[in-house]
């Protein structure tokens, strides 16, 4: 795999080239990962759940994500790696500039932030001190209790016009790329083609620019609860290589996520 940049995936974007993302959270499966052509591995706070048995990720530590970020790097030296910024580790620009600084040391390209309004100038400040940042729309499950779980978000004009709204005023702050989980497909196609920078979806249609998974879910091993979007590749293939390989090549084509994984 050629060295993976935020100039590459702003080319994939311009060029209709879909993004592949998967969470990733050791050197074994970041090399496996990147092996099958996986352009962007994400440190997610997920690592909570799927690793730590947690409920939500609101237990996982900056140190959690940068001892893992770094092991990430170790096996994948060529992948975009994406690094989750915990709950509230940046409730402040001055907290954030303390807490990026191990996750970008660990080896990471981008930190992500969950949030729209409130983050403007984090974002800025952030870019402007050459941290690349990527938002997080939507669904942002270090806010599961203000939800009341894990369910839809943006399905009334109101909260689409608002989330439309967050996303351009993220760009304009200078992040560089956007997540959106759990929203409305229609929705997920208005974002994406507003925005100049790569959108991620999870649980969002095939509309965007890429699509992310949580690594124990296509690979079926996670415990707990299982997101609608998910598929479950190991059983259809048998084997984690071939798994993986056909997760890259149906976000390639546009047949993951169907319509069955679509709101």
């Amino acid at each position: 795999m050629a060295k993976i940049t935020t100039a590459v995936l702003q080319k994939m974007k311009l060029q209709g080239e879909k993004i592949t993302m998967l969470t990733a959270y050791d050197a074994s499966f970041a090399k496996l990962f990147a092996e099958q052509g996986v352009e962007t591995l994400l440190i997610g706070d997920s690592l909570g759940m799927v690793l730590h048995g947690k409920n939500d990720t609101l237990a996982v530590t900056t140190n959690d994500i940068a001892y893992h970020t770094r092991a990430v790097r170790a096996g994948a030296p060529d992948a975009f790696v994406i690094a989750d910024m915990p709950f509230m580790s940046y409730t402040s620009v001055e907290q954030t500039m303390q807490s990026v600084v191990p996750l970008m040391q660990a080896g990471a390209n981008m930190v992500k932030l969950e949030g729209g309004e409130f983050l403007l100038a984090t974002v800025k400040a952030l870019t402007e001190r050459g941290v690349p940042v990527c938002g997080h729309l939507g669904l942002t499950p270090q806010s599961v209790n203000i939800f009341g779980g894990y369910k839809v978000q943006g399905k009334t004009d109101a909260a689409a016009a608002a989330m439309i709204a967050q996303a351009k005023a993220l760009q304009d702050a200078g992040a560089q790329l956007l997540v959106l989980e759990c929203i409305p497909t229609a929705l997920a196609k208005q974002i994406t083609d507003a925005l100049t920078i790569p959108v991620i979806g999870i649980g969002a249609g095939n509309v965007t620019d890429g699509q992310v998974l949580v690594m124990h879910d296509l690979l079926g091993i996670s415990s707990g609860y299982i997101p609608k979007f998910s598929k479950n590749y190991l059983a259809q293939t048998g084997e984690i290589r071939s798994a993986i390989s056909a997760y890259v090549s149906e976000v390639k084509n546009q047949t993951f996520p169907g319509n069955e994984h679509s709101f």
